[in-house]
C-alpha cells in the first residue's frame, strides 16, 4: 500500500507545481493520449526525453515514481507475459505448451513501457497538484457541460474527496494490518484461496472506517451548511505566462512525437 503515489501531494517549489491545473488536467490527457498513438521506437525515445525534462522540471524525485510502478508490478508482469506467450508470429522458442514469438516480446515489451509511462505521468500530475486545485481545475475546464445541467461541481467535489482519502485509507489499512498480524493472522502463506480469505480481516474493519468516515464528513458538510450553489474562490484560476508557454509546449510535443511515426 504504501507503493501507491496516486492522491499524495510532494510540495515542492518548482515550475511543474505553479502551472495552472486546467494545464496539468490537458498535459495529462495529452501524454496518455501520445503513448497509445507511437507507432515505433523513435516516437518512444522522443517520448522518454519530454517525460525526462517533465520531471526534471517537476522535482519530484524519481524514486517516488518508481514506487507508484512497484504498486502496479503484478499487473505489469501479468499483462507483459501473457503478450510474450500468447501473441502469433515467428517462433523463437517452443517447448510443450509454451511458444515464446519476436512479435509476443516486442508487443509485451510495449505494454510494459506504456503502463509505466502511465502511471509516471497520473503520479506527476496528483504529485504537484493539490486535491483542491485540481478539483478547481476540473470543476473549470468541464465547466461547459453546465450548460446541459450536468453536475461538474458535484462530480469535482467527489473526485476531490476521493483522491484526499486515498492516503488515509493507506494508513488505516497499514494500521489494521499490523494490528492483525499482532494478533496472530497470517497474510503470506497457503495458496491463493487462503490468502484471499486472510484478508476478510483487513477489509471488513477498512469497510466500517470507511463508512463511519464518509458519514463524519457529511455530518461536518451539512453542520456548515455546505452547498452546490454558486460559490466564490478565495484564488480564483487565471491563465498567466508560463501556462501559456505551456500549452504551446504540449501542441509542440504532439507534432514531434507525431512526426516521429513517419520515420
Amino acid at each position: 500500500m504504501a507503493n501507491i503515489t496516486i492522491g499524495q501531494y510532494y510540495p515542492e517549489n518548482s515550475i511543474i507545481h505553479k502551472l495552472d491545473p486546467r494545464v496539468k488536467l490537458f498535459g495529462t490527457m495529452v501524454l496518455i493520449v501520445l503513448l497509445f498513438m507511437i507507432k515505433n521506437v523513435w516516437g518512444y525515445a522522443l517520448f522518454t526525453v519530454f517525460m525526462a525534462a517533465i520531471i526534471k522540471a517537476s522535482k519530484v524525485p524519481f524514486g517516488k515514481l518508481l514506487r507508484g510502478v512497484r504498486g502496479i508490478l503484478f499487473i505489469l508482469l501479468f499483462s507483459a507475459v501473457l503478450n510474450v506467450f500468447l501473441t502469433p508470429g515467428h517462433v523463437l522458442v517452443e517447448f510443450w505448451m509454451i511458444t515464446i514469438t519476436k512479435e509476443g516480446i516486442i508487443k509485451g515489451g510495449v505494454i510494459a513501457v506504456r503502463l509505466i509511462y502511465l502511471v509516471i505521468c497520473t503520479s506527476i500530475m496528483t504529485l504537484t497538484t493539490t486535491p483542491n486545485n485540481l478539483a478547481d481545475g476540473l470543476e473549470k475546464a468541464f465547466g461547459f457541460l453546465k450548460v446541459i445541467k450536468f453536475p461538474v461541481h458535484e462530480i469535482s467535489m467527489i473526485m476531490s474527496l476521493a483522491l484526499r482519502f486515498i492516503p488515509t485509507l493507506m494508513e488505516e489499512t497499514d494500521k489494521i494490518t499490523k494490528a492483525q498480524k499482532a494478533r496472530g493472522a497470517q497474510f503470506d502463506t497457503g495458496n491463493i484461496i487462503q490468502k484471499a480469505k486472510s484478508l476478510i480481516p483487513i477489509l471488513i474493519p477498512l469497510f466500517i472506517s470507511s463508512i463511519r468516515r464518509a458519514l463524519d464528513l457529511a455530518t461536518a458538510m451539512e453542520a456548515r451548511c455546505y452547498h452546490s450553489g454558486k460559490r466564490t474562490k478565495m484564488k480564483p484560476l487565471k491563465y498567466v505566462k508560463r501556462d501559456y508557454f505551456a500549452y504551446g509546449s504540449c501542441f509542440v510535443m504532439i507534432a514531434v512525437v507525431l512526426g516521429a511515426n513517419y520515420l
